[in-house]
């Protein structure tokens, strides 16, 4: 009775483990589809924005707020922009390959067999 009871706790932590696993990959291939989106819609603007003349008034939302500025005030701070998104991006396929990894090894060490995914 006793060894039913340790196994069924065992089965349960396991359980849970697994969850938080799948939870934690699934939030950050969410971020990773957030992140791809922005960098997209920073690549369509600056596809937009390089052919204009520099001194053409363009507006750019600021944490809220629009502002009107110049083309040639905008680009640089669009490509860094999105500069820095493709090295977020590039960081967390890392992380998500790591925990991806992590959790294939948990599997293993646990002997973990998947009925349902």
């Amino acid at each position: 009775m006793a060894t039913q009871q340790v196994s069924a706790k065992r089965q349960q932590e396991l359980q849970l483990q697994y969850s938080n696993f799948k939870n934690n990959l699934q939030q950050i291939a969410q971020k990773i589809g957030d992140i791809e989106q922005e960098t997209e819609e920073h690549k369509l603007v600056l596809e937009t924005l390089t052919p204009l003349p520099g001194d053409r008034k363009c507006f750019r939302m600021i944490n809220g707020v629009l502002v009107e500025r110049t083309v040639q005030d905008v680009i640089p701070a669009l490509r860094t922009n999105s500069d820095g998104l493709g090295k977020v991006l590039e960081d967390l396929v890392k992380t998500y390959k790591s925990k991806q990894d992590e959790m294939e090894k948990w599997k293993k060490k646990n002997n973990i067999q998947v009925v349902q995914q």
